[in-house]
């Protein structure tokens, strides 16, 4: 069996698995955020912060739940990393310097989990699992609360009421994310990925010295981490090693996860605003941009230039033998249509165009089918644009599932939409323009930009992949990535729970025979077509300069 062979057949086992868990995973999450009833342990969490989970919130009371529980965890997890060489299970490791300590701890609230250090060299067991790996946790409910929040603006009708982000938030965690993360976890541990709490010791002779390796709870880690979209990795070298990810069967497994929850919440959409046709457009259009990348990766990884591509079969340079171009590539085009971020292969190793085919995931907004809740709520933002450009081309008020996109919603979704590329583009201008950024590059030219073009893509759109090649443990990148990845995620935000309670108060519109159906394949593929444009006109300029240029001299 040929390696292309290969590939295609481990993708449409990946779409079949993925088509099994929709409809029981959509319509579980509907349930449990339509729920309300309060189980025992929710109650107790409840009680323990004080949170009345009954209390209908307004959007500036969900935004204040959201913007006061990332600052404290923001702040715990930036003190657990300062005080970690005087906590036990620290394996020796000192406490974290302030810049890195701040980009960690914003990182990892934010969902970026944009790594500037070597986990198994720098993070004992105590910040590893009861800091890292709990906020894996409570910033992929975060997201999930958001999106559901801007699914009720469009259910709900005459009131401003969104739900309790407390309520979202405990639901979220407790109900979907630990119970599916135990049982990604034993499938883990059964692939033979490591669960254990030992220290550091040698293992064997490298290259006429000691290899040294820590254990710990990696496992576990790998679940919620690849389930929650988060991609922060226990080890340095992230999926592409063995202890997190050993072997193909588990590479697919962990692929799975990233894009279960993301595809899962278009069912729950559909059935939380009554029309289960409304989640398969959307569904639709992230399929369509996702098997379109994930093709368009292959063929430009498996293409053969030169005897080394020849007797590699493609372009091997920096992936897993045990994974191949196959494997590498799907997983580079779900991590960063998504914004998981993990990492099975070297991405500035990838091939001109397939590094560009990286960035580009990143920069469309990660919305095909994106980060957990991320992901869906930046969609139907471009579906409100969409229904926008069509009105105006038709000559109707726009609307969208019987809501009139006006002035106001139009503003909030055009503010959402610029944020990020504001960010990227302007921290990656002044970066390249200051003398001393530019000396973190290892390489020079178009493959050097790329590398920071790349790094502020990934914090700003809250990936947390790296292009690799980039020294990013520096003051400058350590604070200014940070900042790129706190405002990236949390202004959006602010837009999307705006919109949403602007959405809630209106009264719906019925159907005319003028309305757009926004439920049918032909306004699938405006979407797409919309969100290509907006990407291209925005981020062209830049990629011209860098993969584009690359690639083309190749």
């Amino acid at each position: 069996m040929s390696s292309q062979t290969a590939g295609v057949l481990q993708l449409l086992a990946l779409i079949a698995a993925l088509a099994l868990a929709y409809r029981p995973l959509g319509d579980y999450m509907a349930r449990v955020y339509s729920s309300e009833k309060h189980y025992g342990p929710e109650k107790w969490i409840y009680k323990a912060i004080g949170a009345n989970p009954a209390a209908e919130m307004r959007w500036p009371a969900y935004l204040r739940g959201v913007l006061a529980f990332s600052a404290v965890s923001v702040l715990l997890l930036y003190l657990m990393q300062r005080v970690q060489g005087s906590l036990p299970g620290s394996l020796g490791f000192s406490s974290i310097d302030p810049d890195q300590a701040f980009n960690t701890a914003a990182s990892f609230v934010a969902n970026t989990n944009w790594q500037s250090y070597y986990g198994e060299q720098a993070m004992g067991h105590v910040v590893q699992t009861g800091g890292l790996a709990v906020q894996n946790f409570l910033s992929a409910a975060v997201g999930m609360a958001v999106a559901v929040a801007l699914v009720r603006g469009f259910a709900r009708a005459r009131t401003g009421e969104l739900g309790n982000f407390w309520a979202d938030l405990v639901r979220g965690t407790v109900r979907i994310l630990v119970p599916i993360s135990v049982i990604g976890a034993l499938v883990l541990v059964a692939c033979g990925a490591v669960q254990n709490f030992s220290g550091v010791h040698e293992v064997g002779q490298f290259m006429g010295g000691t290899q040294e390796w820590n254990g710990g709870a990696v496992a576990s880690q790998e679940a919620i981490k690849e389930l929650g979209t988060n991609g922060g990795g226990y080890f340095n070298a992230n999926s592409a090693h063995p202890f997190e990810n050993p072997a193909p069967l588990s590479n697919l497994f962990e692929i799975f996860l990233i894009l279960l929850i993301p595809f899962a919440l278009t069912r729950t959409f559909g059935r939380m605003v009554g029309s289960l046709r409304q989640g398969y457009a959307i569904l639709g259009t992230m399929a369509t941009i996702w098997i379109g990348f994930t093709a368009l990766m292959m063929w430009t990884e498996f293409a053969h230039h030169g005897p080394a591509f020849e007797i590699a079969g493609g372009a091997m340079e920096g992936k897993e033998t045990r994974f191949g171009i196959a494997g590498s590539s799907i997983f580079a085009v779900a991590t960063t249509l998504t914004s998981t971020g993990a990492v099975n292969s070297f991405h500035s190793s990838y091939t001109g165009f397939g590094g560009g085919i990286t960035m580009l995931g990143m920069q469309l907004g990660e919305i095909a089918p994106g980060g957990v809740g991320s992901g869906l709520y930046g969609m139907l933002v471009m579906a409100i644009i969409t229904v926008f450009i069509a009105g105006l081309m038709v000559g109707r008020t726009p609307e969208y599932l019987g809501k009139k996109i006006g002035t106001r919603q139009i503003k909030l979704a055009a503010c959402y939409i610029l944020i990020t590329p504001a960010l990227v583009l302007g921290f990656t201008a002044v970066a390249m323009a200051l003398p001393t950024p530019g000396d973190s590059m290892t390489n020079s030219g178009a493959h050097g930009f790329s590398e920071i073009l790349y790094a502020y893509t990934s914090g700003a759109n809250n990936n947390g992949s790296a292009f690799a090649g980039l020294n990013a443990d520096t003051q400058w990148f350590n604070t200014t990535i940070g900042i790129a990845m706190l405002l990236g995620r949390f202004l959006p935000i602010v837009f999307v729970l705006a919109l949403a309670g602007s959405l809630a108060e209106q009264k719906p519109v019925p159907e005319t025979a003028g309305t757009l159906r926004t439920d049918k394949p032909l306004y699938a593929g405006l979407l797409v077509g919309t969100i290509l444009i907006i990407t291209g006109l925005t981020y062209f300029p830049a990629l011209a300069l860098g993969p584009l240029a690359e690639g083309l001299a190749s």
